[in-house]
């Protein structure tokens, strides 16, 4: 494996995660809007792109450890652009250092963007938790009643002892 190969998954790595952020922003307008059909929709789009990411890191850990073993060093269980780059000779690690940081700035930018949809789903269930509890009627209390701390609550006694069996 050649290194412009490691470069290209590493570019079809960093286009399918800033689709996936596009899929994220679109994502936080349909939970803003309350889209329950259009979230159903994104989430399956974004399932789709998930295993596509998946398959390109598969191929990348491929491509790392043939290349690492065509340089004739150990390779590693499970490869990593860091390891590459150590191991890469010099105009080759900025490349593969520049695809690594463009590929970590759109990581962080989905994960940014994951986090914010998150704690919106949460605050909308808040609400639907909030709104169903003012709609639900209240089940009686557990605890004492006013009648019942005023001492005015008349209880029927119950033997304890039964005297006809």
């Amino acid at each position: 494996m050649s290194i412009e190969t490691i470069l290209s998954i590493l570019d079809n790595l960093e286009k399918l995660h800033t689709s996936l952020l596009r899929i994220a922003n679109d994502k936080t307008a349909l939970i803003k809007s309350g889209d329950i059909m259009g979230i159903d929709q994104l989430l399956k789009d974004e399932q789709a792109h998930i295993a596509a990411v998946v398959q390109v890191d598969r191929d990348r850990q491929k491509a790392v450890a043939a290349y690492m073993a065509g340089q004739g060093r150990p390779v590693p269980q499970n490869p990593s652009i860091a390891q590459l780059i150590e191991v890469a000779p010099e105009p080759d690690k900025t490349r593969l250092m520049e695809a690594k940081d463009r590929l970590l700035h759109a990581i962080h930018e989905l994960k940014w963007q994951n986090d914010l949809n998150q704690k919106l789903t949460y605050q909308s269930l808040q609400f639907v938790n909030l709104s169903l509890d003012m709609v639900r009627p209240r089940p009686e209390s557990a605890t004492y009643s006013i009648t019942e701390i005023n001492g005015k609550k008349e209880t029927k006694e119950i033997p304890s002892f039964d005297s006809q069996a």
